[in-house]
């Protein structure tokens, strides 16, 4: 942090598309951006002078707070459906440790220039840190009745009492939602869609592994497996012979934000159908939590021929090394290189306000905004800007 409310570097690339040469930022003690101006008309012993470059603060559309105490509990690379059953089992333990554990995760990210986060939430553990928190919290209350219309009003029961305990206060916001199209009958979500506002977003899980289309497409495959495992066979499977999306967006409204989340193995096709059902969508990738589980990638290139609203998100610290967009951005660059510096950031940063409907508070660098100014430690080279090696700073 420092004292001085004039910012400025050589570049401040504002989230929006704009980047801003010889422009000082003047800030009020909150971070509250009052005006942008020349730098030539202020003495420059009154401004804060950076080397690199200045973005706003990143916006993290997916994460687990409520699971960080699992961090290098999972070992990687073993399968979504293995995954869920690791998570289970480590869910009942010491809740000081719980609670512990999401204290960390949330000054991680706040450390790592996070400013809002889209959260799932199963249980209340989180609740008490996000009042305290300096980042602004959606907080998904995730629904699901493993395809069993005769739990739907057990499990509904039960995460309503979750839903109401959690923050929304001030600029934190909730809403109920399904959690993935495997695990939500169609009585659940009618459910959620007589008790969710039009005015707020709607958050699922989407396509992470080959299993969830076989689901869909020949009621088959390991997830049959799973539910039987745990005591929950599906006794009423909705067999539509198409991909999973395509049985969550029927039982959706697509006037509300919808955020997909993962779409590891989203087609083309139902990219195509995604952006016909409705222009209020958003696709959230978590490209080292789809690393660390299934140890595949989306196809990017898809989505950008689509012009679709990508944005980034961090997952949780069990599937995940750290929770840091920053990071999240490398790896895409990393392994995906046609995705452009340019694009990453308005990803991790417009888009994602957008997304969780906080565009007029933060998400870019604008007058009358508090998004959270972040500094990177190397010159900026426009789209082929090359971040591996480049550190990021909050300044405030």
């Amino acid at each position: 942090m420092i004292s001085s409310h004039k910012i400025s570097a050589p570049f401040i690339l504002t989230g929006n598309g704009e980047k801003l040469e010889s422009k000082v930022l003047i800030l009020d003690e909150s971070g509250l951006i009052l005006s942008i101006e020349d730098l030539s008309a202020h003495d420059r012993s009154s401004v804060q002078m950076y080397d690199g470059f200045i973005i706003p603060g990143l916006i993290n559309t997916h994460c687990h707070l409520e699971l960080s105490h699992m961090k290098s509990k999972i070992p990687a690379g073993t399968g979504l459906i293995n995954f869920i059953s690791h998570v289970v089992k480590f869910r009942d333990i010491d809740q000081q440790i719980i609670d512990d554990a999401i204290v960390a995760g949330d000054k991680e990210m706040f450390e790592n220039g996070i400013q809002a986060v889209g959260d799932i939430c199963n249980k209340v553990d989180t609740a008490n840190q996000k009042n305290r928190s300096p980042i602004a919290y959606y907080s998904f209350v995730e629904m699901f009745d493993f395809l069993n219309p005769a739990m739907t009003k057990l499990f509904t029961s039960q995460y309503k009492e979750v839903f109401d305990q959690q923050a929304a206060d001030g600029i934190n916001k909730k809403t109920m939602v399904p959690h993935a199209p495997y695990s939500v009958s169609q009585d659940l979500f009618d459910y959620l869609s007589e008790h969710t506002l039009a005015n707020e977003t709607v958050s699922i899980h989407n396509q992470e592994t080959p299993a969830e289309n076989e689901l869909f497409l020949n009621n088959s495959g390991s997830f049959l497996d799973f539910y039987e495992a745990m005591g929950m066979p599906i006794n009423e499977f909705p067999t539509k012979g198409v991909n999973s999306i395509i049985y969550a967006l029927a039982n959706m409204d697509p006037r509300r934000k919808t955020l997909l989340v993962h779409n590891t193995l989203t087609s083309a096709k139902d990219i195509e159908d995604t952006q016909d059902w409705s222009d209020h969508v958003y696709w959230a990738t978590c490209p080292n939590a789809n690393l660390y589980i299934e140890n595949r990638l989306p196809d990017y290139q898809l989505f950008i021929d689509k012009q679709c609203k990508m944005t980034i998100g961090t997952d949780s610290l069990s599937s995940n090394w750290q929770l840091s967009i920053w990071e999240e951005m490398k790896t895409i660059a990393k392994y995906k290189s046609y995705v452009d510096f340019d694009t990453l950031l308005e990803w991790a940063t417009i888009n994602g306000a957008e997304a969780l409907s906080y565009q007029d508070e933060m998400g870019s660098i604008e007058v009358g905004k508090r998004p959270g100014i972040l500094h990177v430690n190397m010159n900026y080279d426009g789209p082929n800007t090359n971040i591996q090696n480049a550190k990021l700073a909050r300044i405030i």
